[in-house]
């Protein structure tokens, strides 16, 4: 029989008494929470009110757009991702306008006069400005009534001028970068005798650094990060910072969301550019919606799942756009995105913007083969999981133990206990089968320490029914 061991009663004692210390290591049985912390990565304005590159909780969009400032693209984000998930635990890292870079503009021409009255609508990123048109009105009077409508929807992401040489209503972006140049426009009129002409949003550059604020959270834990901006050089940033923090040393595996509403080309080569399994690209193409706010939306949705290898089929995605029919996916392009590291974004019934099949950038492995290792973005979730739940436990268990040989088969023996309690909650499968495999020992190289091989079968997804209807006469 092993000695009872004490942590705070010697064995020197000799005076008579009764001495009973606390023992919790033993305490919990159960598999630790799986709470999803989010983080939103994103412009803020000057006329914010926290410090750049601090991460701070954020409850409401309110909130958001006093800490970041209203209209910043970081306050948009914000509010998207608790419109799609109210209960969210969310922060928000700011990130100011680098030591150069140019605003994205576009502009509103407007020519004639309105023969008949009616309305004249602006669709900004999706945010509708809309001012009546008098019978006879021209372009003097209902550019200064645009301007006018915009002040006082100061979340736009653009403020409006009347360019009274050009007769036209200038936008231009609160923020400097080129991710102004995806706000969309879109301008439209009942009143007749007027001829609108838009000019898209463009001319930005510089978007800020992202390496500041990854660098500022790199030891935060947070669960689901986002990244405003789907260029190469930010994701590559974004892959860099996922792989440290989630390596085995760290243990803070993370997944990150960047987001796509261009061509499927584009897409495609974008995804294999990032080719990570940490990494959720989701597409929803010709949405009015920024990539970022798809992003947030799409992010917000992933962290409402603790469950780490359920399925994400079908969840929707509520504040998104419904497109044009004429931008629906088509089947074979859906399938195309799947196998190619875009998570397809489609309108189902009920108009409701939803998630196809929640899929990683992951595509081929280190020697260009094709991998589906990682293919659903549920998998390393699953993976980070059963780390997370094997550490914690030795970590109660084995606090100051020695490492005797007796110490492997207890610490095997509490792994096997995890593996099974991850079998029952339908996270891991086929545990008891794979028992073999589960192997704890005496490192050879090191006294001190243990090293063991941890089997983890992950329960997939149930995505494809295939059945046979045979006709019988």
């Amino acid at each position: 029989m092993s000695e009872i061991q004490f942590d705070s009663i010697p064995n020197s004692i000799r005076k008579p008494g009764q001495y009973l210390e606390f023992n919790t290591r033993t305490a919990v049985n159960t598999l630790p929470g799986n709470p999803q912390r989010m983080l939103i990565i994103g412009p803020m304005l000057d006329t914010a009110t926290v410090a750049p590159l601090v991460a701070t909780a954020v409850f409401s969009d309110d909130e958001a757009s006093q800490l970041f400032g209203t209209g910043s693209l970081a306050a948009a984000m914000a509010a998207a991702a608790i419109k799609a998930n109210a209960y969210l635990q969310l922060s928000v890292i700011g990130l100011e306008n680098g030591e150069a870079g140019v605003p994205a503009k576009g502009t509103l021409k407007i020519t004639g006069a309105a023969t008949k009255s009616g309305t004249l609508t602006v669709l900004i990123a999706g945010t509708e400005v809309a001012v009546n048109v008098d019978n006879g009105a021209l372009p003097a009077d209902i550019i200064p009534a645009l301007v006018t409508a915009m002040g006082q929807k100061p979340e736009l992401l653009v403020t409006g001028a009347y360019d009274v040489e050009g007769g036209a209503l200038t936008l231009t972006c609160r923020s400097w970068g080129e991710w102004g140049n995806d706000i969309t426009l879109s301008a439209s009129t009942t009143a007749t005798g007027l001829t609108l002409t838009v000019t898209p949003m463009a001319g930005g550059e510089k978007n800020p650094d992202i390496q500041p604020a990854l660098d500022a959270v790199f030891t935060a834990g947070h669960n689901i990060l986002v990244n405003p901006f789907s260029t190469d050089t930010a994701l590559a940033a974004f892959s860099e910072h996922l792989t440290a923090t989630g390596n085995a040393i760290e243990k803070r595996g993370a997944i990150g969301c960047s987001g796509w509403t261009s061509t499927l080309g584009s897409g495609i080569t974008l995804a294999h550019n990032v080719n990570d399994g940490r990494i959720s690209i989701p597409w929803y193409r010709g949405s009015v919606k920024l990539p970022a706010i798809l992003a947030a939306a799409y992010a917000a949705v992933l962290a409402s799942e603790e469950d780490p290898a359920r399925p994400l089929n079908g969840l929707p995605l509520t504040g998104m756009d419904v497109v044009a029919e004429s931008q629906y996916e088509s089947r074979t392009e859906q399938e195309s995105a799947l196998h190619n590291g875009l998570t397809p974004i489609e309108v189902g019934p009920g108009n409701t913007v939803q998630i196809v099949r929640a899929v990683s950038a992951y595509i081929v492995n280190p020697q260009g083969v094709e991998d589906p290792a990682l293919l659903d973005i549920t998998s390393i979730r699953t993976l980070d999981y059963t780390r997370k739940a094997c550490a914690d436990r030795i970590g109660l268990r084995f606090p100051r133990d020695k490492n005797s040989i007796r110490t492997p088969p207890k610490v095997q023996s509490e792994l096997y206990d995890v593996l099974l309690k991850l079998d029952d909650a339908e996270i891991l499968e086929n545990v008891v089968a794979n028992k073999d495999k589960l192997k704890v020992q005496k490192s050879g190289t090191d006294a001190n320490r243990c090293d063991a091989v941890i089997p983890a079968d992950v329960v997939n997804g149930l995505h494809v029914f295939a059945g046979r209807i045979d006709m019988i006469l």
